[in-house]
């Protein structure tokens, strides 16, 4: 029963990381097709009861008359600019992030203009309720007042639509990702208008997404204190099934938007007591899927002759910084918004990880060494637990011969040898099945030292020693080129680098030290299990088989000193 119970904790463990590299290695998607360019020669009127978007909406480009005029955006984090013709946030680089570890690499651009592949975009605007108030639309080119918009440097768009009504936008940007902006409407005319506000992120097309289980991409949000996810499959069964929008509520404060493995944009309100609706569309074109995100108040406004109404909300556009969302958290009152990075459902193991890997960054400069002082404190937190294991192990070990002995000895009597076995067991005082609680102790370990790993960008471009220039990426050295020695590029299936043997190694001369299954087929399994840890870890991030080397090797020394001290008192 002891032995079963063993070899199901090796089970388990083996089946969480296959299923990890099943994943890693064969689940990734097709990059989705490019989108048509369709014109159309209009935009047609939104719905009066929320923002809606047709596809010819979704196609139009700036009027090919005039050139659109763009207000420049910089605060030293992020470059690009907004559209005055719609009133679009629409170019927006991070400068603090290059697209691989290369020293030319390119910038990563977050947000594009409508029309292009990516377009991907946030706009501001109103939808006319009574059905005859002018309101902006795609084409509408604003009065700029300021610029370029940075920190401490507003930039107000107005635009009169003749009717008496002059609509305004002040735009505003802090030190990060995040801006704020008031929309707002003054009827100056002699009749009652009714208008809708409402702010927007579109996506021109359905993202490529990296397809792993453990990791939501997509439309997220926190929507009256609940985490809501829709991933991009889900979003446009539900829709097709609804004819309309995939999800729509309303929520007090909160926040909404799409997220990817390391970016974000999302919407809120500014006060956080303001309830607001929030939507996720999917737009079909053809073969294209256009996606959009948007909030507005649950009903119209309605502005009397002489008065003014507005919205104020905000957009986050940028980097998921663990500390940066904890930071707006707190001090903007936007509930849950470190939710936005997907430490999943052990967020009170891995997001505590998280903090002490950045405390030892920064006690030492490299992430690397963070993991490997990390899991050397791990190793001390559970001393005392993982002493008792192996003391049982020394001495499953030192009774070896007798195991031997008895198995040929009774042989005929399965009956009598367990008896006489478990007679052993308890005269040495002997817990066979305390085995399994080192690798019972890693697999949670491991789980969520991964999760930090592949969800927290502070580890993307992270490099350690040598040629690890990205402890969240692959070792890139392959055993089948020699090490990069033979100009050949081997397929991923045959990827088997540096650190994945170095790995295997520590765990081959790990399993010397253990006891042997009575098994023969047990025993022809374990001596089997380095070999397929190694191919299994070998498409893993590198920080993660670094971890598992080290932890290998400081078990080792743990369990060969016990063994010492148990020869020691046998001799005594």
């Amino acid at each position: 029963m002891d032995q079963k119970r063993l070899m199901a904790a090796i089970a388990i463990s083996i089946g969480i990381l296959l299923v990890f590299d099943v994943y890693s290695r064969a689940n990734r998607p097709a990059v989705p097709p490019p989108i048509a360019q369709v014109t159309q020669p209009g935009t047609p009127v939104p719905s009066p009861t929320a923002v809606t978007v047709t596809p010819g909406d979704a196609a139009t480009v700036d009027a090919p008359a005039t050139q659109a005029a763009r207000v420049a955006v910089e605060n030293g984090r992020v470059q690009g600019s907004v559209s005055a013709r719609g009133l679009t946030l629409d170019a927006l680089t991070l400068r603090d992030y290059a697209q691989t570890t290369r020293p030319a690499s390119e910038l990563v651009r977050l947000l594009n203009p409508r029309g292009r592949d990516d377009g991907y975009f946030a706009q501001w605007g109103w939808t006319a309720a009574d059905n005859r108030t002018r309101v902006p639309d795609n084409n509408t080119d604003w009065t700029v007042s300021g610029g370029p918009l940075g920190p401490d440097n507003p930039v107000v768009f107005e635009w009169n639509n003749g009717q008496g009504q002059l609509f305004e936008a002040e735009m505003r940007l802090d030190a990060n990702y995040m801006f704020s902006v008031v929309q707002r409407i003054r009827n100056t005319g002699a009749e009652a208008v009714t208008v809708l506000p409402w702010a927007r992120i579109r996506r021109e097309r359905t993202p490529r997404v990296e397809g792993f289980f453990i990791l939501h991409e997509g439309y997220v949000g926190v929507l009256d204190g609940r985490l809501t996810e829709w991933s991009y499959d889900a979003g446009k069964k539900e829709a097709t099934t609804r004819r309309g929008p995939a999800f729509e509520g309303e929520s007090t404060g909160g926040w909404a938007g799409f997220t990817d493995k390391y970016w974000l944009t999302a919407l809120m309100p500014q006060d956080p007591s303001s309830r607001l609706r929030h939507t996720l569309r999917h737009i079909a074109d053809g073969a294209v899927d256009r996606w959009q995100a948007d909030i507005a108040p649950p009903a119209p406004q309605s502005v009397a002759p002489g008065a003014a109404a507005e919205l104020a909300t905000r957009l986050f556009a940028g980097a998921k910084e663990v500390h940066l969302l904890d930071d707006y958290r707190t001090r903007l009152g936007i509930t849950d918004f470190d939710k936005a990075i997907d430490f999943g459902w052990f967020y009170f193991i891995t997001k505590p990880f998280f903090y002490a890997l950045d405390w030892l960054f920064k006690l030492f400069g490299n992430f690397g060494v963070a993991i490997l002082v990390f899991t050397f404190a791990l190793k001390v937190a559970f001393f005392p637990l993982a002493n008792k294991a192996y003391k049982s192990m020394a001495g499953m070990k030192s009774l070896g011969p007798k195991m031997q002995e008895m198995r040929e000895r009774l042989k005929d009597d399965p009956t009598a040898m367990q008896r006489e076995m478990m007679a052993l067991y308890k005269a040495e005082k002997i817990n066979p099945a305390s085995g399994c609680l080192p690798i019972l102790l890693q697999i949670p370990v491991f789980f969520a030292l991964y999760k930090v790993l592949f969800v927290t960008i502070e580890m993307r471009h992270a490099p350690f020693f040598g040629w690890i220039h990205d402890l969240s990426a692959p070792d890139p050295t392959n055993v089948f080129n020699l090490f990069g020695l033979i100009p050949f590029d081997p397929p991923s299936f045959f990827h088997l680098p540096a650190w994945a043997l170095i790995m295997g190694v520590t765990m081959f001369f790990q399993q010397k030290l253990n006891p042997q299954p009575p098994d023969p087929i047990q025993a022809k399994i374990f001596q089997w299990m380095p070999v397929i840890f190694t191919f299994m870890l070998a498409s893993f991030p590198a920080g993660l088989v670094i971890y598992w080397s080290w932890n290998n090797l400081l078990s080792m020394a743990q369990q060969w000193w016990i063994m010492q001290r148990h020869k020691a008192a046998k001799a005594a």
